[in-house]
């Protein structure tokens, strides 16, 4: 029995009685014990979950209704709540919270008979893009072990490329699931926001962020979304999609669509093989039936910027909270002054949410809010109002996922405005709200290159159908695990 299949295959295979989900969680705990210790996807292992697939085979021989997952084993970012399960978000803060109810998300894949094989590694508090600044160690690539996977969902990256899961959840605030998606070689899926629920999400920046599956293929990604899209009555910020069915109607192709080309993310900086890449990509389109036509969107230069005001400000508000008083660690108390001892508590953050929480308190302070964080929200707006113009005209965005090729880990850890940068063609969803996927479509120097897709605000079905079909032309390698 190969791990080596989709989740769609997964489900048809149990179905078919060919295989039974406790053969193939056993054998999916295997591989994290195998390869895992050189890769760091997971911070903890679910002890259950083999006893979890083997009550959901005698569901099964029972003849009683199964969920369509059918014991599918999934990671699940260790910033989403789990019941009774530890939620570090990769922090010393909360090494030991144990999450008291269910994220949304997980209560609905409960529901559909999902098995949680356990909590991937992610940057601390999801600040970062490379994994590198876990408290736990850094997550690497699986296509090369030097190489950073991309972040902050690195870890949920990881497991999907290496076979460590059929799929994953992360989260993407500026390119978290999309980024990670692209350096791995997987499907990586920012919804349209409000379309998933982040109830049980522990907040960086509410405004932008979602969650958002990562899967190996576009139709496992669309599979997945069935299961957690729609309204929440705990997130007032979600949007009723009608029980739509993402998977229908999945391989209708993209004859006569047109697609714009943003030039600002395809210029200065871009790393030649990511820029070949893109243009086989629009070949691709082109050959598929669809017009591609070179667009801009002058905003994206200051959408970086925009970006890391804005959610430095929320981050600074939402990680008030850590102020080992509510939630942190054991840490007495006596002999210090109510600031002090906050001060001193608070040293359990790594340097880039430090660096953020600091920022977070002065870009909105009096004096400062109208030079920096009100102009970073009429950029957002700006840039808003200029892809919804693009939208009128094209029913697709491309451009690379992210400008360069994975890169070594430690080799910009030390330059937070080159990593900041790396950012730039990810931001632009989040800040305007807009549907994004990254699709896996060429290899360099054995580094997976991704390329990425927008549509508009809940046209996420038509951005799934393009993905696939952009899909359908690519055959990659297998990652050398």
């Amino acid at each position: 029995m190969s791990l080596r299949i989709s989740a769609l295959e997964y489900v048809q295979e149990v179905q078919n009685g060919n295989i039974s989900a406790e053969d193939y969680v056993s054998k999916t705990i295997e591989q994290i014990n195998n390869v895992d210790e050189n890769l760091h996807a997971f911070l903890q292992i679910n002890s259950e979950a083999i006893d979890n697939a083997r009550q959901i085979d005698k569901k099964i021989k029972s003849g009683k209704n199964v969920g369509a997952c059918f014991g599918m084993p999934i990671s699940i970012k260790d910033n989403i709540c789990i019941k009774d399960s530890k939620t570090t978000c990769a922090s010393n803060m909360l090494e030991n919270f144990i999450a008291p109810y269910d994220a949304t998300v997980i209560s609905k894949l409960k529901q559909q008979d999902a098995i949680f094989v356990g909590k991937t590694n992610l940057d601390e508090f999801a600040m970062g893009l490379t994994t590198e600044f876990s408290a736990f160690g850094p997550s690497r690539n699986p296509w090369n072990l030097d190489y950073v996977p991309g972040g902050s969902s690195g870890g949920s990256a990881v497991s999907v490329s290496a076979f460590e899961c059929l799929a994953s959840l992360g989260s993407d605030t500026g390119g978290s699931v999309r980024n990670p998606a692209s350096f791995c070689g997987v499907v990586g899926f920012k919804p349209t926001y409000g379309l998933i629920s982040r109830f049980g999400l522990i907040s960086y920046a509410n405004s932008i962020e979602q969650i958002g599956p990562i899967a190996r293929t576009v139709k496992d990604t669309a599979f997945i979304l069935n299961m957690i899209a729609g309204l929440d009555p705990n997130d007032n910020t979600t949007i009723d999609n009608s029980n739509q069915d993402y998977l229908l109607g999945i391989d209708s192709g993209i004859e006569g669509k047109k697609i714009g080309i943003i030039k600002e993310m395809i210029g200065e900086g871009i790393d030649s093989a990511v820029m070949s890449a893109t243009k086989n990509a629009i070949s691709k389109f082109q050959g598929l039936g669809a017009v591609c036509e070179e667009v801009s969107l002058d905003m994206v230069k200051y959408s970086v910027a925009a970006y890391y005001t804005i959610t430095a400000t929320e981050a600074g508000s939402n990680l008030a909270r850590y102020d080992n008083l509510r939630y942190g660690y054991d840490f007495p108390v006596e002999g210090y002054e109510f600031n002090s001892y906050i001060s001193k508590a608070r040293r359990k953050f790594g340097p880039e949410v430090t660096r953020r929480m600091i920022l977070g308190g002065f870009v909105p302070s009096s004096g400062h809010a109208g030079k920096y964080f009100l102009k970073a929200l009429k950029v957002k707006q700006k840039l808003t109002q200029e892809i919804d113009q693009l939208f009128k005209k094209y029913d697709f965005l491309i451009a690379p996922t992210v400008p360069v090729l994975p890169f070594k880990i430690g080799e910009k850890i030390d330059d937070p405005v080159a990593l900041f940068l790396v950012d730039i063609n990810t931001v632009t969803a989040n800040l305007t709200g807009k549907p994004a996927i990254s699709v896996p479509f060429e290899i360099s120097n054995g580094l997976p290159i991704g390329i990425q897709i927008f549509a508009n605000s809940n046209d996420d079905k038509s951005l799934l159908q393009a993905a696939r079909a952009l899909e359908s032309t690519v055959k990659l390698p297998e990652v050398p695990i």
